[in-house]
């Protein structure tokens, strides 16, 4: 990621509102990806992965 570490911009869109929860897509800007979220806690899951550094081993 560039700039500092453990920030970053994101533009979210919410598209509906169902089961009491979000659905719509989260673009984070400076990895200039977009992805789908289907739930409030997907969303969070997405930008903490987003801000989390890459380590060698998967769960960590």
């Amino acid at each position: 990621m560039t700039g500092e570490k453990g920030k970053g911009t994101f533009v979210v869109k919410v598209l509906n509102t169902q089961d009491a929860t979000w659905q719509g897509t989260i673009s984070w800007l400076e990895g200039e990806k977009t992805q789908a979220f289907r739930s409030a806690l997907e969303l969070i899951k997405l930008v903490d992965s987003a801000l989390t550094p890459k380590k060698g081993k998967e769960g960590q």
